[in-house]
């Protein structure tokens, strides 16, 4: 593929078409929405993961298939972003069993809504909530059934963000464990939040509180990390090695 210049609102427009538009064959003769139903079913809180198959989209638009395999990380946020902004109007039902995020957004985005409702003064930007936060569910690309498998001896430092199939022998797993993607920070003088998106196993957690008025007012004011506002997800390393 030639590298070109993607035009990323113009794939989050078609994507949001793949995704609504794409139909399968039925059993009974019909043709049925592929992904509509799960996206309801991401909404109502009844799936946690959407799994994208490539050769769907190969079947609508080539290029865009061949973009994603290319630049899996970056289109694996720009599906994402377009799934969190269709699941609103799909939601059609109340979320039964709510976890401790699920009230800690809700009470944080009724706060919100209040403050902007009495006040046109806007957020200061180290306190805007992350998307990720705001992200419920999993999303992840099926490769192609024509995707040749790689050897570990074949991937190299240019395989990454590429989406790829590996073949080798499982030789040591690790359990699954929590790991934090949004740690979120309470200030001890002016009781601001504060959201760092993580995006590695290792992070440098915030000390000092980066709000405009801890910053007007040199207060000094220091971060304190709340567990149960943060966000976390489920992690595992595999190691493998040559058949």
């Amino acid at each position: 593929m030639q590298n070109t210049v993607r035009d990323y609102q113009v794939d989050k427009n078609k994507i949001k078409d793949f995704l609504n538009e794409f139909e399968i064959d039925t059993a009974d003769g019909y043709k049925a929405s592929k992904y509509v139903k799960q996206l309801r079913n991401l909404a109502n809180r009844e799936q946690t993961t959407l799994v994208i198959d490539i050769d769907d989209i190969a079947t609508i638009d080539p290029e865009l298939a061949d973009a994603i395999i290319e630049n899996c990380r970056r289109y694996t946020q720009l599906f994402s972003q377009v799934v969190q902004e269709m699941l609103p109007e799909l939601k059609d039902k109340e979320i039964q069993n709510k976890d401790v995020l699920d009230v800690y957004i809700e009470h944080r985005t009724l706060m919100e809504q209040r403050m902007h409702h009495n006040s046109d003064e806007a957020r200061d930007p180290m306190n805007r909530y992350p998307e990720e936060l705001m992200k419920r569910f999993e999303l992840y690309f099926r490769v192609p059934q024509t995707q040749k498998f790689l050897s570990v001896r074949q991937v190299k430092a240019n395989h990454i963000g590429k989406l790829i199939s590996v073949k080798g022998v499982v030789t040591r797993t690790t359990e699954v464990k929590p790991m934090i993607s949004v740690g979120t920070y309470t200030c001890d003088i002016c009781g601001a939040e504060t959201y760092q998106p993580i995006t590695s196993p290792t992070f440098m957690p915030l000390v000092m509180c980066p709000s405009q008025d801890c910053v007007t007012n040199k207060s000094g004011g220091r971060l304190s990390l709340q567990t149960r506002g943060s966000k976390f997800i489920k992690f595992q390393e595999v190691k493998i090695q040559e058949q």
